[in-house]
């Protein structure tokens, strides 16, 4: 049985806020509200929304709005952990970590939805204390000045060992507990280039949520990626493409390597998030071995003929 699905797959409620108060250009006849009546919510397709061409924070605020609004996964009283990519000792300008004013407004959403506590946090790959501060994360999150947000470095002590049922020849691993009893989880990834899995998406972000050596994962990467998301899951994904790393990812460290795309996609299904981010690259799903993996396991949908995609131009 797994950890995460079992107490809080079902996830429903009307969103908070409206979209008529907002002015944005809603395209595609988005009704995510269900204002138009029971289509919208009668349509089985995973739905994700892509807001382009607005500031990170506006961008962010708008792909979740299109998906329901935050009201619609984190209730009043909940402990929300908000996981970004804050993998590298970079500036925001290299790409390699998400977006600080994405995940700010991330988790001004999540306050203004109710919530008791929002944590952030991420297991680094180079000094926690550096990649935090440079990345541009924990001053932007510790500017909200409110006393229910924490940026927090994750305990090495506080990992906790789950059997992995699809995993193959990974048969466990350790996971973040804080993040396992969190009442919502909520993935902050960036889009970007990786040399071993060709790009590093949502999929991909749970990276930072184990524990042990992670290097023995990549003994067989792109299943084993698969397989750890059938444990832990994310109840909603906010994907930061407003520069992406095109090149040497992951760490990068060069503003050649990056392109400004402008671009913040939200949704449920990672492996529909996954699936539009490749083509953000010029690639498609079937060109990230990984992505294909996690349809195969049922974790969503990988044809994006079969993805319902909301577009919201704030340009």
């Amino acid at each position: 049985m797994d950890y995460k699905f079992d107490r809080r797959a079902f996830l429903k409620g009307a969103a908070t806020c409206s979209l008529a108060a907002t002015g944005l250009n809603l395209v595609d006849g988005m009704d995510p509200l269900g204002i138009m009546g029971g289509a919208w919510a009668a349509d089985a397709r995973p739905l994700i929304a892509v807001a382009k061409n607005g500031a990170p924070a506006q961008m962010a605020r708008a792909s979740v709005m299109a998906v329901g609004g935050m009201g619609r996964y984190v209730k009043k009283g909940d402990v929300v952990v908000v996981k970004p990519n804050i993998g590298w000792d970079r500036t925001p300008e290299l790409a390699a970590n998400t977006n600080p004013d994405v995940v700010k407004e991330v988790v001004k959403m999540c306050l203004e939805a109710g919530a008791k506590k929002v944590r952030v946090m991420d297991r680094t790959c180079n000094d926690p204390r550096r990649c935090y501060k440079r990345s541009g994360i924990a001053d932007a999150v510790e500017s909200i000045g409110d006393p229910a947000v924490t940026v927090e470095h994750i305990d090495e002590r506080r990992f906790v060992t789950l059997p992995i049922k699809k995993g193959g020849s990974l048969e466990s691993w350790t996971f973040c507990q804080d993040m396992l009893d969190a009442d919502r989880l909520i993935n902050v990834p960036i889009a970007k280039h990786h040399n071993a899995a060709r790009l590093t998406m949502s999929l991909k972000n749970i990276m930072g949520c184990l524990g042990g050596n992670r290097g023995n994962i990549h003994h067989d990467l792109d299943g084993n990626i698969a397989a750890l998301n059938t444990v832990m899951k994310f109840d909603l994904i906010v994907m930061d493409a407003v520069r992406v790393l095109t090149a040497n990812g992951p760490q990068g460290g060069k503003t050649k390597d990056v392109k400004v795309l402008n671009t913040v996609v939200a949704g449920t299904d990672p492996v529909a998030v996954d699936a539009f981010g490749a083509t953000l690259f010029g690639i498609t799903a079937n060109d990230v071995p990984h992505v294909m993996n996690a349809a195969r396991l049922g974790l969503g949908v990988a044809d994006l003929a079969k993805i319902k995609i909301k577009t919201i131009d704030l340009g």
